[in-house]
């Protein structure tokens, strides 16, 4: 799948059961960032639509450096 197919999955279509469910990925915290994010991307197959648990994903990147964690931690905090 090219990155532009990756990125236009329709969650509203997906098969949930052909998703990677992101609970069940494990990432050594002692690699390099690069390392750790290609881990990600390896293990995820698809970093812009994925499960956690149940529910479906789709997600965007930005290159305005803020790291996932902190965005979801905003996200949170809005809840």
């Amino acid at each position: 799948m090219t990155l532009e197919e990756m990125r236009s999955v329709d969650v509203r279509t997906v098969d949930r059961d052909q998703l990677v469910d992101v609970t069940r990925i494990r990432i050594d915290e002692g690699l390099p960032k690069e390392e750790r994010v290609r881990e990600f991307v390896r293990q995820v197959k698809n970093p812009y639509c994925f499960r956690v648990g149940n529910v479906v994903v789709k997600n965007v990147y930005s290159n305005d450096g803020v790291s996932l964690r902190e965005r979801f931690e905003q996200f949170a905090k809005t809840l």
